[in-house]
């Protein structure tokens, strides 16, 4: 049987949203590894009082301490609150729709070691879509991201991603809160500039399909809406699409304050 490892100084943080049963799954995958926190933050964004009630249910089981919200204000509150109830030096960060896979422990033990020993580091992550543009190997399984302002693509935008990972407890301190009354796609995309624009370091996990995995069902699907000429297949709406990204990227970039 796999060891039991205790994370002292890591909080878990899970943002959730009217998915309780892929908030026990989350759950479960965790116990299954014998891997436990010195605490469980469970940020609710005013989910439908059938969820909070199975929640009570399943808080008898996984002993976490549950945060919730009088009205839905959206991603960006609901990690604030959710941060702002952490008191350990390091949080862990994992949506409700995720699993922690087999055997895969050690690469949080490794990312908690080398965020300790590397004080420059911000952040771990451990899932991504799609490989970063441009790496650096670290050690222990791990690449930095390194962001060259032109050049690379736009995939060198997403350095920070609302992704699995872990940070420093201290990271709305650095790069302010998150924006809150916006959607999701953009309270994550405004807090992918604020971390670039502040000299952000992080890692990313080379085989990042090997930590998390995350899993929505048709009983609760994803509650991410993504507009439809994003993914177009039209070669001159693709082209549109794209020049607008840079245009819009390059100007945040250099225009917003944060």
């Amino acid at each position: 049987m796999q060891d039991s490892y205790h994370f002292e100084d890591v909080s878990l943080l899970i943002t959730h949203y009217n998915r309780s049963k892929s908030l026990e799954r989350l759950l479960n995958s965790f116990a299954q590894q014998r891997c436990s926190f010195k605490e469980i933050i469970v940020s609710d964004d005013c989910s439908k009082q059938e969820h909070i009630d199975y929640m009570k249910e399943l808080n008898k089981e996984f002993d976490f301490k549950l945060i919730t919200a009088p009205q839905n204000g959206g991603l960006g509150q609901n990690i604030n609150k959710g941060q702002d109830a952490i008191k350990t030096e390091y949080t862990l960060y994992v949506q409700e729709d995720f699993v922690i896979l087999p055997d895969a422990v050690k690469h949080l033990i490794n990312g908690r070691k080398i965020l300790d020993d590397d004080s420059g580091l911000d952040m771990v992550r451990f899932y991504s879509y799609l490989n970063y543009p441009r790496l650096r190997p670290y050690k222990l399984g791990f690449s930095e991201m390194i962001f060259k302002l032109w050049g690379d693509g736009l995939d060198k935008i997403p350095l920070y991603s609302d992704h699995p990972h872990m940070r420093r407890s201290n990271f709305l301190e650095k790069f302010g809160r998150y924006p809150e009354g916006k959607n999701p796609e953009n309270t994550e995309y405004d807090m992918m500039l604020s971390v670039l624009k502040r000299k952000g370091r992080g890692l990313l996990f080379t085989n990042y399909k090997s930590v998390f995995e995350q899993i929505n069902t048709s009983s609760e699907p994803s509650t991410m809406k993504r507009k439809f000429w994003r993914y177009s297949q039209n070669f001159a709406i693709t082209m549109a699409v794209t020049s607008y990204r840079y245009i819009k990227f390059y100007y945040n970039y250099f225009m917003m304050s944060k």
